[in-house]
Order: C-alpha cells, then sequence, then structure tokens
C-alpha cells in the first residue's frame, strides 16, 4: 500500500493527471494534508496547553476538552489520512489524482471545518458542527467513486473504515450538543484508525522488510501474510468493537488480551530488528508495536487495572500519531523525489514522538507527576511535528526534483 507511494516516475518527474499550474502546494493530495495536519498538531496542541495553563477559552460553548479530543482524531488525524488516500487510491486503480482546483477545494472544506469549531460562540454549536462534518464524508465519497469505478474490490475495507469515522464524527458532534459522553464516539474513531493501520501493516512492513533485506542478499524474510495475519486482524476488530460499546466487560478484557497476543506474534514474524540500520523502515515497526502495547492496554482497562483515558492516549498518540509521522515523512520523501532515507532530523522526530506517546498515558497513570508527564508529552508532541515542518514543510510546496540526469 504505502510501498505505491514511492514507485519511480517517467521521465521529467511529474506523475500523469497532476496539475502543472498553479500553486505546487495543490499538485497532489500529500501536499496540503501532510502540511495542514503537521501545522494544526502543533497549534492545536499549544492551544490545548494555553487553555491548561492560561485558563484561555478554547472553543466556546463546544468546550476545550471536547475541543481538543476532537481536533485531535479528526482535525489533525483526518488530514493525514486524507494525504495517505488522495496519493495512494490513484495508484491502486490508475485513475487519476485530485489535483489542482479540486484538491485545493478539499482542502479548504477541511481548514473551514477548523475554524468554524473555533467560532462556535459567534455562529452557535451546530451550524459549526454541520460546517466541520463535510470533510469526511466528501473524502469518503471520493474514495469510494475511484475504488469502485476502479473495481479495486479488495480496497473497499479502506470506505469501510472512512464509513465508520464519518460515522464516529457525527455521533462525536451530536453528543456534544446534547450534553452526553462522547467517550464512545471517541473509542469508535480510534478503533477505525486502529483497524485501517492493521490492514496496512500486514501490506506494507513484510513488503519494506524484505526489500531492505534483498538489497543485502539475505533471505530471512518476514513470513508473508497468510491465514494468521487475517485471524489477527478479525480478533483484533472484535477488540475494538467490544471496547468501543462496552470497556469494562470481562469479554472485552479476554478477547483484548488475544488480540495483544496475536499482534505481538504478527509484529515478530515481520522481522523488523533486521531494518535497525534503515530507520525510516524500522519506525514503521515501532510505531506498529504500539499496537498490540494499545490492545494490552485495553486488556488492563477492561478489569479496571487502567483509567480509560490512559488506554486512548496509548493508542491515539502511540499507534495513530507514531504510525502517521512515520507514513508522512516516507510518502514526503518518495513524492518529492528524495532519497527513502531518514536524516537526523526525522529520526528526532522519530524519537520524540515516541517519547511523547510513552509519557503521554503516564500522566493519569503516576498523578504526583500529572503537570511534569503531560507537559514533557506536549512539547515531544510539538518537537515531532515541528521537526517534520522545518524538513518536509519546503519539500511540499516545492516542485518534485527531476531524477539525476534529466532534462
Amino acid at each position: 500500500m504505502f510501498s505505491l507511494l514511492s514507485k519511480p516516475r517517467p521521465s521529467g518527474g511529474i506523475p500523469r493527471g497532476i496539475a502543472t499550474t498553479g500553486p505546487v502546494l495543490f499538485s497532489y493530495g500529500f501536499r496540503p494534508f501532510f502540511l495542514g495536519a503537521s501545522l494544526w498538531a502543533i497549534l492545536a496542541m499549544a492551544a490545548w496547553i494555553a487553555a491548561l495553563t492560561a485558563g484561555i477559552d478554547l472553543a466556546g460553548a463546544y468546550g476545550p476538552a471536547h475541543w481538543h479530543a476532537h481536533e485531535m482524531l479528526f482535525g489533525f488525524s483526518s488530514a493525514v489520512l486524507a494525504g495517505f488516500l488522495l496519493t495512494a487510491v490513484p495508484n491502486w486503480t490508475g485513475r487519476l489524482p485530485v489535483s489542482g482546483w479540486p484538491l485545493a477545494y478539499l482542502f479548504g472544506l477541511w481548514l473551514a471545518g477548523r475554524l468554524a469549531l473555533l467560532m462556535t460562540d459567534v455562529i452557535g454549536v451546530t451550524p459549526a458542527a454541520i460546517i466541520e462534518a463535510l470533510f469526511m464524508p466528501a473524502l469518503l465519497a471520493i474514495c469510494a467513486r475511484e475504488i469502485i469505478v476502479g473495481r479495486k474490490w479488495k480496497d473497499l475495507k479502506v470506505v469501510g473504515g472512512l464509513v465508520l469515522l464519518s460515522a464516529a464524527n457525527l455521533w462525536f458532534h451530536i453528543s456534544v450538543i446534547r450534553q452526553l459522553d462522547v467517550d464512545a464516539a471517541a473509542r469508535l474513531a480510534i478503533g477505525a484508525y486502529v483497524m485501517l493501520i492493521m490492514i496496512v501493516g500486514g501490506r506494507i512492513l513484510p513488503s519494506f522488510t524484505r526489500n531492505w533485506l534483498n538489497k543485502f542478499g539475505r533471505t530471512d524474510f518476514p513470513v508473508p501474510y497468510n491465514r494468521f495475519d487475517t485471524a489477527s486482524i478479525l480478533v483484533g476488530v472484535a477488540a475494538l468493537a467490544c471496547w468501543t460499546f462496552s470497556p469494562q466487560h470481562i469479554v472485552t478484557a479476554a478477547v483484548a488480551a488475544t488480540a495483544s497476543l496475536m499482534q505481538a506474534a504478527r509484529l515478530i514474524r515481520w522481522r523488523g530488528w533486521t531494518t535497525w540500520p534503515d530507520k525510516i523502515v524500522f519506525v514503521l515497526h515501532a510505531a506498529y508495536a504500539f499496537v498490540p502495547l494499545g490492545f494490552a492496554a485495553v486488556s488492563a482497562g477492561a478489569v479496571g487495572a487502567l483509567d480509560g483515558y490512559p488506554v486512548m492516549h496509548v493508542m491515539t498518540v502511540g499507534v495513530m500519531a507514531s504510525m502517521m509521522l512515520a507514513v508522512m515523512t516516507r510518502a514526503s520523501r518518495g513524492h518529492t523525489g528524495r532519497p527513502l532515507a531518514a536524516s537526523n532530523l526525522s529520526c528526532a522526530s522519530y524519537i520524540a514522538i515516541i517519547g511523547a506517546a510513552l509519557a503521554r498515558p503516564f500522566a493519569e497513570i503516576l498523578p504526583t507527576h500529572y503537570h511534569h508527564l503531560l507537559a514533557l508529552s506536549g512539547a515531544l508532541w510539538i518537537m515531532a511535528f515541528g521537526l517534520f515542518c522545518i524538513e518536509y514543510g519546503p519539500m511540499l510546496v516545492r516542485a518534485r526534483r527531476a531524477p539525476r540526469g534529466a532534462a
């Protein structure tokens, strides 16, 4: 799946169907959405920290805590997902990508949602929620159209994930408007992202690892996708469903514990430690390690050993954000003509996001150090995406490098 994001281009370096007039930023889906996601990750986290420390009134009637949860799940994360899908789907289907003005309009719709939720005291909570809720169905419609017309039926799983995310977003907004608990809607969204990561991981991690080992003539390849992978995904999806609707139940604990063991076995079968010298591949394995850890946290939470928020943060910062950052760096390099190798800045960003993922759950587990760990996690988060912006921002707004030797 992700390997398709970095396949070689024809001489001249411009993929078929890419807009050749107008800003480079809107020539391909990964460009505006990866840049927008990373900038929003920094700004939204800084605003949340300001709300916590200085009591700034954030998002008005929507509420700062609800806004923070929503913008991590449906603001930042949806932009990364859009950047990936708008780049990958054309490669899967062989159809033209969304580029130029249509891409600019879609990005504008995402941006309108961010602004609307910050203006709830001006336009009202319900109108703001309606504006914000338009983006995910629009992305869903684009991806569904391309996959169906391209007859790539096996990729309809992605459409299923987008349906779940659209439903979770709407559920979240309705819960806020009616002053209900938003946690179940948040768990559904997290589950949809983790499901997509489990599906994608089984395709890309063994492939990238095998390719790297093959370059050195080694034959100790990862186990290819087989029935065990399918079973581990199905058990994982069952665990996520149990967690969404019954997070504190013995059945949830048992299914999540089984999913944790199966995902850990799956990760071991991919032999990620062999890719240590190639950090841009190794970080994918490191990010995926949070999947079995996340299921273990779900199991612990189901029996009362962990509160709900540490469990959520293992999944959101650990599984989702670390994998998203890893994918953003690889795809940005591959599609702008740079070598597929992690620089020192990229490696520092990987360390920062993994540090944030480890520190954030412990803020609730160690209440006497809550504020220190919260500050550390927030600072590491901002550092991770700040480094991405510094290194990759210029790449995303400039034309793709032509292959060496090209006219």
